[in-house]
């Protein structure tokens, strides 16, 4: 019962004001109200605290601060119980103290800063109140419930397990009772059945785990208000929020950090069973190791949380199962992205590659599929091999324009990566320090650019730290460049110059028709190649008896051991092998010929030879070499005298601009007979020619044999083509344009058009007698067939077309009206012999070069007589009174030339329009 100070009673809502006092604030009005209602708390009966009776407070008092209030308390008697009045005067005293006085008195008079700091104080505290007050009043009602019914389920869950152990200690006595006559052991056993567990531990954690899942919500709204309340006070500044530099920070630990999400999940895992464990001990009556098992085994498997019994238990299984289906949920998700990415890395070549002893190309251009069917023939004796080609394209497209490509593999795979060449971590994913052959592919586009890309690229392979036991075949475009490149990429580059290699091969073609095909079947690995090795069975053998010592191989040259490797074609007869020297022989494989016992030649009658007389020549040598000896031997005349051949007039017509214009027309130059013409017809004004010509280095004025005729005109146009003499020139070489080289297709289409306009106009102006006799005599066509015209009109003069597609040389080998030049497909020729064996780019240097040997188709009339049987070791035999090597022939009946024959010693009947190619000095 509660009393009244003054007897009256108290009214209905000062009870339940004083009812309720305990829990609910009192509001902010209530507080700083001047209407006071007097009120007498009830006296609580269970209450601990008992003020004392001395101490009173005056109701006039003023309120001083907290430190005299508390220390106005004393320290008081347990045994002492106040009276209801004194009580009542304490309750009062402690009102006044909190600035609650329950008298109505008159308000004092306050200043102007008292009151604006008053005033300041309630906007604070009102701004501060209305901070999300449905949010926060939300949250507080629901955590007030959901504590007051775990509490409630906690409160019986234990009574009923306090009545339990009491049940069965009752019983366990009762059964001691009956069995045991002593009370002492009676007392000590009941002592031992007794099991006191650690209630108040249980709900330690059960508090604990639930602060643990509120305290990342309230630290997500304290976030948001900070950054809130910054943008309030300055709405200007640049300032960027904590949520977001939060957010910032957690999105670079996971684009950074190696396993970031992995261990995202791992810790989230982690949390989440220590939660579920604290959560299970304070709920059930295991231990916590064994709640913390329990709480992993519902992370694993959701279904096990339909054996918990009990609110409490149930809803907290509930929860970790949820929990862990949501972590099951980030792990497949997990699981997936990386075997996602890993199928990704595979199928767009990112992985590394694990290969010794293969063939690494970089770049793409359209030799790559020649390049890919020589390397793949030359691997064919070797079981296969591997070749890596990386370039900046995609792998899956690289692939399928490999899987295209019309020819067998024989057995050697092709790896595809897409990567740079100029960047060192993916010239490792190729494993470049293990490769035995490195090819660099010039790309298609401008000439100067093609070439820096392919000089970084060779510095790029110089700075691999592991080192390179490759050469590194380069292929250029411009031949000025070749100096820098060398300079740069040193002892392990070889050069391989395209435009120069096709101009100089262009030039051999046009004026010894036919050559064409023996360079494609030297160049290419599916008939015969060079090959270098060294046989000591052979060391103090003259060159003329090793010509003859190999059944299966033709010798070509020696590579000389005491001049530093040099290798030198067609020696000398008299020159002795030396220890070390190795022979350079044309085979079909590098495992198919050896050296055999000295055949028996028959005697052959050889051909009186008379060279013509040569005039005497005064020459400077300017300085010194150390081979001075062999040049001044042979300047001296002591090698044989080989027949000279009177060179006659030739006027060259060249369809086309080539950047390498310079070149070819310094080749023809020193090729050619004086007073040779050379016309040039294309679309460049005169001028300009004249101007690039100079800017290339050419002087036009130091000419020598040829005089240079322009003419400006359309190569694809009839009437400008029908404005030259086209039935008179001897050879007419048609070029791809340098306006239309970048694309093979249109370059093949010009070329082709230009071949057949001129082959048509050719066939018009010959003589109707000529055209009669030439259908009377080859009956494959009918008469007035168009290609019947054009093959007739081929007789009359050699065409040269440079064609890029090799899909273009069928076209031109059914209608037999041109001796083609397949460009592309001879510099990939070309750079698969130099990967294979980098030695014989020296041969082909000098092959292709303005001076020293070179391949030659020569009449059979300067090797026998007509009706003679010879063998082909006899007119070999005969071949060397000229300085010349015979590496095969070509028949008359036949059109293509049989390279290093076999059964040499058998003799056969020769015709006197056969043909026999040789390698001979420059004429």
């Amino acid at each position: 019962m509660s009393s009244n100070t003054d007897g009256s009673p108290p009214s209905t809502s000062s009870a339940a004001a004083a009812t309720t006092r305990d829990w609910i604030f009192p509001s902010y009005s209530f507080v700083h109200s001047t209407h006071n209602i007097r009120r007498t708390p009830r006296r609580r009966r269970f209450s601990s605290y008992h003020p004392p009776q001395s101490q009173q407070f005056n109701s006039t008092a003023p309120a001083s601060s907290s430190e005299d209030a508390s220390n106005s308390f004393t320290t008081i008697s347990p045994s002492y119980r106040p009276q209801s009045s004194e009580f009542v005067n304490y309750q009062k005293s402690t009102r006044l103290v909190a600035g609650r006085p329950d008298e109505p008195a008159a308000a004092p008079v306050k200043s102007n800063d008292a009151v604006s700091s008053e005033k300041i104080f309630s906007k604070l505290f009102r701004g501060c109140l209305r901070i999300r007050p449905r949010f926060a009043f939300s949250v507080s009602i629901v955590t007030t419930v959901l504590s007051s019914l775990l509490s409630k389920n906690f409160t019986l869950h234990k009574e009923v397990t306090q009545l339990q152990d009491q049940i069965s200690k009752l019983n366990v006595g009762l059964k001691l009772c009956n069995l045991l006559d002593s009370p002492d052991m009676y007392n000590s056993t009941l002592q031992d059945v007794s099991l006191d567990p650690s209630k108040s531990l249980k709900i330690a954690a059960l508090l604990v785990s639930i602060m643990l899942l509120v305290l990342p919500l309230f630290f997500l709204k304290y976030v948001d208000y900070i950054s809130s309340s910054r943008r309030q006070v300055d709405n200007n500044s640049e300032e960027v929020s904590l949520n977001k530099q939060l957010a910032y920070r957690v999105d670079v630990f996971l684009s950074v950090t190696p396993y970031a999400k992995p261990l995202a999940l791992l810790v989230a895992t982690l949390l989440l069973i220590c939660l579920g464990g604290l959560a299970l001990f304070g709920v059930t009556d295991d231990s916590l190791a064994d709640s913390l098992w329990l709480s992993w085994t519902y992370i694993a498997d959701s279904g096990n949380h339909a054996n918990s019994e009990g609110f409490g238990s149930r809803l907290v299984s509930v929860s970790i199962s949820f929990g862990g289906m949501l972590i099951f949920a980030m792990m497949l998700g997990l699981v997936s992205d990386a075997i996602s990415e890993k199928f990704d890395s595979l199928r767009k070549g990112r992985s590394e590659v694990v290969e010794r002893d293969h063939t690494l190309i970089l770049g793409w251009s359209d030799k790559l599929g020649s390049l890919l069917n020589q390397l793949a023939i030359a691997n064919e004796s070797l079981g296969g091999g591997n070749v890596v080609v990386m370039a900046e394209h995609d792998k899956e497209e690289m692939e399928l324009d490999i899987g295209k490509m019309e020819f067998d593999f024989r057995g050697t795979s092709v790896i595809c990566r897409s990567g740079s060449p100029l960047i060192l971590a993916d010239l490792k994913k190729v494993s470049v320090s293990k490769a035995r052959a490195i090819v660099v592919l010039a790309e298609d586009g401008n000439a100067d650019q093609s070439d820096a890309r392919a000089l970084r690229t060779v510095l790029s392979l110089t700075g691999v730290k592991e080192g390179l036991q490759a050469h590194i075949v380069v292929e250029l475009s411009d031949l000025d460049n070749e100096v820098l490149v060398k300079l740069v990429g040193g002892d392990l580059v070889e050069t391989v110059v395209a435009h120069d290699v096709i101009g100089r091969l262009m030039i051999q073609c046009a004026r010894q028709p036919g050559l064409a095909q023996i360079w494609e079947d030297i160049l290419g690995f599916e008939n015969c190649e060079f090959y270098i090795k060294r046989w000591p069975q052979l060391d103090g053998m003259q060159f003329e008896d090793v010509l003859i010592s190999f059944k299966e191989a033709v010798p070509c040259g020696v590579k000389v051991a005491s001049s530093g490797g040099k290798i030198i074609l067609n020696p000398d007869d008299s020159y002795v092998l030396q220890e070390g020297d190795e022979i350079l022989v044309i085979a079909e494989d590098d495992d198919t010929y050896s050296p055999s016992d000295l055949p028996t030649v028959k005697d052959a009658k050889f051909l009186l030879v008379t060279p013509l007389a040569r005039k005497p020549q005064k020459i400077l040598l300017c300085g010194w070499r150390r081979d001075i000896d062999d040049m001044i031997v042979v300047l001296g005349g002591n090698l044989p005298e080989h027949e000279l051949i009177q060179k006659s007039f030739e006027r060259i017509l060249l369809c086309g601009w080539r950047r390498d214009m310079e070149d070819m027309i310094t080749v023809l130059d020193a090729s050619l007979a004086h007073g040779s013409e050379l016309w040039m017809f294309n679309e460049v004004p005169e001028n300009e020619r004249e101007r690039k010509l100079t800017d290339g280095g050419l002087e036009i004025d130091r000419l020598i044999n040829i005089i240079l005729v322009h003419r400006e005109g359309n190569a694809v146009i009839r009437r400008h083509l029908e404005s030259l003499p086209l039935e008179s020139f001897d050879s007419i070489l048609i070029l791809a344009d340098e306006s239309v080289e970048d694309s093979a297709i249109q370059a093949d289409s010009r070329s082709l058009a230009t071949l057949l306009l001129i082959r048509d106009i050719q066939a018009k102006r010959l003589p109707y007698r000529e055209a009669m006799a030439y259908q009377t005599q080859r009956g494959s066509f009918s008469q007035g067939s168009w290609i019947g015209e054009m093959q007739q009109a081929s007789d009359k003069s050699v065409i040269i077309s440079e064609i890029l597609d090799p899909r273009t040389k069928n076209l031109l080998s059914m209608s037999k009206i041109s001796d083609y030049v397949l460009s592309n497909e001879l510099v990939s020729m070309a750079l698969a012999m130099v990967a294979e064996d980098r030695q014989i780019n020296d041969v082909l240097e000098e092959l292709f070069a303005e001076e020293g040997n070179e391949l030659h188709i020569r009449a059979a009339h300067l090797y026998i007589e007509e009706g003679e049987e010879l063998s082909f070791y006899e007119i070999l035999l005969r071949a060397r009174q000229r300085r010349e090597i015979l590496i095969g022939y070509r028949l008359a009946d036949t059109e293509k030339a049989v390279i290093n024959p076999p059964a040499k010693n058998e003799r056969k009947e020769w015709s006197m329009k056969d043909v026999f190619v040789v390698i001979a000095e420059k004429e």
